[in-house]
């Protein structure tokens, strides 16, 4: 991934930036990977976490160790399986730092590949996507993704960085957003040239572990948050098994027959404008099955996690 990304993290079109890798304890040959990038780019910076059997950390140590040694104020966040779109996503990114600022929203797809699994990872990270951009449009920003996420390096800081949610695995991203964006301090970049685009999970298994991992930082979001995210998908699967109930019974099924109609051709023009903004081709014809699919399957996942202590264990 180093290899096939980070030059293309290294080229970006923007004036003086440097970048940052924390090589965390990797075995592989990330470390002569790094040495030869290191002789072409003067401004690729290397910080190295050695592996120590009496010291477990997870990503968040590793992203602190990063903050700590970045030189400027602004910083831009993304993984080393994700590529940015186009030579100006730091031009793109930053540019909506003035005034109140402090935190810029990005959006971060997979990779388009062949199969129903990829369709269906990349149709919930572009769902989500919707929802947080959205909602952050309307004043009410709640998470981010740290494949692309800008914020200042003072206000994580001043906030006391991962400090209240250091013993979950995840929640560098949208926890330290749901703490610390508002209205106010929060703006939004979905231009296709600042999008980046990451390696899509290999198998459904691999996919489950990671969604299960980043299921475990719900709890901590704030009250009001957690009442819209669990309201939308649970208004979603009343919907659709009324409408089966009343169908199968044939109870006015041309009123049902109509509403539902209607909320299908509604969510195909939106999703179907939503898919152009984020660049997201391939993805109507999987709507239905996806929109009744998802909810039912990340339910079963967040249940399966209640009672476990997934979420304090390493990140890796």
């Amino acid at each position: 991934n180093l290899e096939k990304f980070l030059p293309s993290v290294l080229e970006q079109d923007y004036p003086e930036y440097e970048v940052i890798v924390v090589n965390d304890c990797s075995e592989d040959n990330s470390y002569l990977i790094l040495g030869s990038l290191l002789l072409r780019y003067t401004h690729l910076r290397v910080s190295t976490v050695n592996k120590d059997p009496k010291f477990t950390h997870n990503k968040k140590f590793a992203q602190f160790i990063g903050i700590k040694a970045a030189r400027h104020e602004l910083l831009l966040f993304t993984d080393a399986d994700c590529r940015p779109e186009s030579d100006q996503w730091i031009a793109s990114m930053v540019s909506h730092f003035s005034g109140k600022t402090s935190i810029v929203l990005g959006y971060g797809g997979f990779m388009d590949r062949k199969g129903l699994l990829n369709k269906y990872i990349r149709y919930e990270s572009f769902f989500i996507a919707i929802q947080y951009l959205g909602m952050a449009i309307r004043g009410i920003p709640y998470m981010g993704v740290g494949r692309n996420l800008s914020y200042r390096r003072s206000l994580f800081f001043a906030s006391n960085g991962f400090a209240s949610h250091n013993h979950l695995i995840s929640g560098d991203d949208d926890l330290f957003v749901n703490q610390r964006a508002t209205r106010e301090n929060c703006a939004l970049e979905f231009r296709k040239e600042a999008h980046t685009r990451s390696v899509p999970y290999p198998s459904l298994k691999e996919w489950a572990v990671r969604k299960k991992r980043h299921l475990t930082t719900a709890p901590y979001y704030k009250l009001r948050d957690k009442v819209l995210l669990t309201l939308e998908p649970a208004s979603r699967l009343l919907f659709y098994a009324s409408a089966i109930i009343l169908l199968s019974f044939m109870y006015r099924w041309v009123l049902v027959a109509s509403i539902l109609a209607l909320r299908l051709i509604t969510q195909f023009i939106v999703v179907g404008l939503n898919r152009k903004k984020l660049n997201e081709p391939g993805l109507l014809p999987f709507i239905l099955l996806f929109d009744i699919f998802s909810p039912l399957v990340n339910g079963i996942l967040f249940i399966s996690n209640t009672g476990s202590k997934s979420g304090r264990n390493r990140w890796r």
